[in-house]
């Protein structure tokens, strides 16, 4: 069995030490994948793949016709990323993250992350302080998954009223945000990821979110 780790949006703050824990273990995983573009001021598309074994990929996906064959790749003296990949063609990618650590640096990303669970922080309390809402899971990075809580005669558990809170938020344009199930709960996602979002967007996407739950409130 091939133990993968994904960690496409989370492992960005695991730069951060006080979060590097949530790696434990990480040794026994036969790959581990994160989305530079996601939440590490990279542009779409960047993703970073490490493989303990790489002969297994180059076992799947080689091709080695006469064409392609030379010297280098004969002698085995470069690594041929065509054989860790269908297509034979690959983007320079890594171009970009290079210019993003050399631009920034370790601590001024450190900070860029360390803000943004900040600002997810002040959100859950916001929620927290409003009774009408729920926080559903603990919050541990710059995520939170919340919910307004159905009135208790509701059979479907706040699914549609969830759903049309959403959609009211979604469809203002002023914010976005997602949903999953958890638990059988239709939970609504805050997340905050963007490099210009401050303190004071999300005090104003709260108060559209309570806003938007007064109106489906009163029409309930």
């Amino acid at each position: 069995m091939w133990f993968h780790i994904d960690a496409a949006y989370a492992g960005s703050a695991c730069m951060c030490p006080e979060y590097r824990h949530h790696l434990d273990g990480v040794e026994k995983a036969d790959s581990f994948n994160m989305n530079a573009h996601k939440w590490f001021l990279t542009n779409f598309d960047c993703s970073l793949l490490w493989v303990k074994d790489r002969s297994y990929l180059v076992e799947a996906l080689s091709t080695n016709p006469e064409f392609l064959k030379n010297k280098a790749s004969q002698a085995n003296s470069v690594v041929d990323f065509k054989d860790w990949q269908i297509p034979l063609g690959r983007r320079f990618r890594s171009l970009k993250l290079w210019m993003v650590l050399r631009l920034y640096g370790v601590e001024n990303l450190q900070s860029y992350i360390r803000k943004h669970i900040q600002l997810a922080e002040h959100f859950e309390q916001l929620v927290l302080s409003d009774s009408r809402f729920e926080v559903v899971t603990p919050r541990l990075f710059s995520l939170v998954c919340f919910r307004l809580l159905p009135p208790t005669s509701e059979y479907e558990g706040g699914r549609q009223l969830n759903y049309d809170l959403m959609d009211a938020a979604n469809s203002s344009g002023k914010i976005f945000i997602s949903h999953t199930v958890l638990a059988g709960k239709f939970v609504l996602r805050f997340a905050v990821g963007a490099p210009l979002t401050e303190e004071q967007h999300v005090d104003a996407a709260w108060k559209l979110l309570q806003d938007e739950a007064t109106k489906l409130s009163g029409s309930a």
